[in-house]
């Protein structure tokens, strides 16, 4: 067995690709846009894993854009996404500069969760050992929900 991709919805495709691909750092790897079921599919790869997302197509995440608005609630969404970074402090200070909000900081120094434009919660984890505690994330307070 081979994971492939996660599949989220979102709408308003030039925000996520903001939010995923320029603020994030995410990759697109590939697009389909299909006229007759009326949807476009973006595949992003994260930077570790462009050239195998471009060679084999996983792991991916594929953003779901259904031309036709409709709103995602409760059973149309899920848990998080989980990206291991190189250095969470270094990333979650990148995100912030850019808008983005850190709704549970890297306190330990081993995960943080964040939210895309469509409310996405995405947990990052630190690879390897937790960093050691360091301010501001240490004091840090939670802001809404992830």
């Amino acid at each position: 067995m081979r994971y492939l991709h996660t599949m989220v919805r979102i709408t308003d495709v030039d925000a996520s690709l903001d939010f995923y691909c320029t603020k994030f750092g995410m990759t697109e790897v590939r697009r389909v846009e299909s006229e007759q079921g009326r949807f476009t599919l973006i595949f992003l790869a994260a930077p570790d894993d462009v050239e195998s997302g471009r060679a084999v197509r996983a792991p991916l995440l594929e953003l779901t854009y259904n031309w036709d608005p409709e709103i995602y609630t409760g059973g149309r969404n899920f848990g998080h996404l989980a990206f291991e970074v190189d250095d969470i402090y270094a990333i979650c200070d990148r995100l912030m500069k850019a808008g983005v909000t850190i709704n549970r900081p890297p306190r330990e120094g081993r995960m943080a969760f964040i939210r895309s434009p469509d409310n996405i919660s995405i947990e990052l984890l630190q690879k390897g050992d937790a960093l050691a505690p360091a301010e501001p994330w240490k004091s840090m307070q939670n802001t809404g929900v992830w």
